[in-house]
């Protein structure tokens, strides 16, 4: 028989819980490319995904697949470094499980980043986008099957996926960072093949600015058992799927995605002392 999710969720934290100290207010989620955020965090615990019972194991380059927790910019953080992605054959359960298990280390808010490549043709590699909404188109859901009421209800609304009050907070810290911060709508594919260019046109007339292959999956499950949620994406590369058209490398990718993430790192230090509760 299927272990349910609250039992994962138990067992899982239970794992760790003594370990992992006091509670971290604020959760962050670091996509391809921007682990190196992690180095900055101060009097750092690290645990291994692989040390938490029954926890899957990010599998995905750039992914190191470890919990930290600390100091970052005055508050006490808990990062993913490294997410779990639908595209390494991980179930969308699997993935929403490592929200329920950030909340339970106490986090209030959850702050989510990743890679992402530009339908917008006015954004451009190493731009940074706040998410105001996003599209799933993966196909998946991770709240397919029995509901776990404990953990929250069976129809969450997710109308306002990333929190409106926070959307004000994240644009007045880039803007206290110096910051242009772009703003829009990410598309989640599966993955992990890049769209094709008629892909990446539809995606863009649907009316989405960004895509990648991460977050819808997390932001619901953060809906789901009420975690307020920021979105940051590290714009990668450019995906407008037009006849100037380039071939996208992973290493490309990276390198712009470092570009992005010290930007997002200026952002979080303004971020970071303006939410409730860090």
């Amino acid at each position: 028989m299927t272990e349910s999710q609250i039992a994962r969720l138990e067992r899982a934290h239970a794992s760790i819980r003594e370990r992992a100290g006091a509670p971290a207010p604020v959760a962050i989620m670091l996509g391809s490319g921007l682990g190196q955020l992690a180095d900055k965090v101060e009097d750092a615990l690290t645990i291994p995904y692989a040390e938490v019972a029954g926890f899957p194991v990010s599998t995905a380059p750039g992914h190191k697949g470890a919990f930290v927790i600390g100091t970052l910019h005055g508050s006490r953080v808990v990062m993913m470094q490294g997410r779990l992605h639908l595209y390494e054959g991980w179930a969308p359960r699997d993935i929403a499980l490592a929200v329920y298990l950030l909340q339970r280390l106490g986090a209030k808010t959850l702050v989510v980043t990743n890679a992402a490549g530009s339908l917008n043709p006015d954004y451009a590699p190493g731009d940074v986008m706040l998410i105001e909404d996003h599209m799933n188109f993966t196909g998946l859901n991770p709240l397919v099957g029995q509901n776990d009421d404990a953990i929250g209800i069976r129809f969450p609304d997710m109308s306002r996926a990333y929190d409106p009050e926070l959307l004000v907070v994240a644009r007045a810290a880039a803007k206290a960072a110096g910051i242009a911060l772009r703003q829009g709508i990410y598309a989640g594919v599966l993955g992990p093949s890049l769209e094709t260019s008629a892909e990446r046109r539809f995606y863009r007339a649907s009316g989405s600015d960004a895509v990648g292959m991460s977050t819808v999956t997390e932001v619901i499950a953060a809906g789901h058992c009420g975690l307020p949620v920021i979105g940051l994406s590290a714009i990668t590369n450019e995906a407008t799927g037009g006849p100037d058209q380039q071939v996208d490398t992973i290493e490309h990718v990276f390198a712009n995605a470092e570009t992005a993430g010290r930007k997002i790192e200026a952002i979080l230090g303004h971020l970071l002392p303006a939410l409730k509760g860090a």
